[in-house]
């Protein structure tokens, strides 16, 4: 349904990059706001949650021909539709909206508004305020996308969250555990493990890079894998047989397995999946919206910023020192 916006607004404040940049070269800039065009919703941002591709992208990625600078960054955001084009959306639809090329093809989430694909926004049934809203898309829907579609996770399996403290992990426990199964997290500190059992984990381990020489009582038939190929032969061997790891994250920077062969490298009896969340779709995202309000999920965040703080928080998302989840306030 083709609806206007009621007030045009020719100008919006947004963050916007030229290349690559430092965390501190971040500033608001005053933009045209986006047009409508077919196929293609406009959102009124009230929140983006931050990522670490995003500051990958800044430091790395930006000057590289495929990334659409000027841009607007943020490959997420939560709002309500200001002008539903063609789209069977209605205006003041509370959505979300995540991925398909936002923050790097196209104008993200970082601004009043966001001209997005209509493919990638998604109505959601929820009460959640703004800011833990926010806290849901991307990382919620990687967790969900990693338990139930690469792992098919039931509630009679043992699942174990390897890089268990990352958004990711913590999200996956929350998830894991409201749909019965038993939760082994994994992570490398000692000072995390009350947040594991905050977040509701059966069991807390340390990781020292070698769970699978652990005389374990009773293996793990299912493995989320968030530090990725730095430990994942580790993994590989440390579930039951059978037993499925999925690698999702690569929380130990380590990107490639020189010299993989698949054969030797993987047990036999052991089964390697991965996820990728570039494909949300709406009947996936009203399943993690309902599996939320089933089982009383408080979305997990750590630090909340205004738009006039984004330098601070992109140090924090560079550095991982936020301890969880960082959410951009828009207004």
């Amino acid at each position: 349904m083709i609806s206007p916006i009621k007030q045009k607004i020719n100008q919006m404040k947004a963050i916007v990059i030229n290349g690559c940049c430092k965390a501190e070269d971040l500033h608001i800039s005053e933009i045209p706001t986006p047009q409508v065009k077919p196929g293609w919703v406009l959102v009124k941002v009230y929140a983006a949650g931050l990522n670490h591709s995003e500051a990958l992208m800044r430091r790395f990625e930006a000057d590289r021909d495929y990334i659409r600078t000027p841009i607007v960054p943020g490959i997420e955001c939560v709002g309500e539709v200001a002008d539903a084009s063609d789209s069977d959306l209605w205006v003041g639809d509370r959505v979300i909206a995540l991925m398909g090329g936002m923050g790097r093809s196209f104008d993200g989430g970082y601004a009043e508004y966001a001209l997005l694909p209509a493919t990638h926004v998604f109505r959601v049934d929820t009460d959640l305020d703004w800011t833990s809203l926010a806290a849901v898309p991307e990382t919620y829907f990687t967790a969900h996308g990693s338990l139930f579609e690469s792992l098919r996770l039931e509630a009679s399996d043992t699942l174990l969250v390897r890089g268990a403290t990352s958004t990711v992990g913590l999200a996956a426990v929350q998830l894991a555990k409201a749909v019965g199964a038993r939760v082994i997290a994994a992570c490398r500190r000692e000072s995390s493990l009350e947040k594991l059992q905050a977040a509701g984990a059966d069991r807390c381990l340390i990781d020292d890079e070698r769970l699978s020489e652990r005389p374990w009582a009773e293996r793990p038939n299912k493995m989320l894998e968030l530090v990725g190929i730095k430990t994942l032969d580790d993994s590989l061997r440390c579930v039951s047989r059978p037993g499925y790891v999925c690698h999702t994250g690569n929380l130990g920077y380590v990107f490639t397995w020189e010299h993989f062969n698949p054969i030797k490298d993987i047990p036999n009896g052991a089964y390697l999946t991965s996820f990728y969340s570039n494909y949300p779709t709406q009947a996936v995202i009203d399943d993690l919206f309902r599996l939320i309000r089933r089982g009383g999920i408080r979305p997990l965040y750590s630090k909340v910023f205004g738009m006039d703080e984004i330098a601070t928080a992109h140090k924090l998302l560079e550095t991982g020192g936020a301890g969880g989840k960082i959410v951009l306030r828009i207004r």
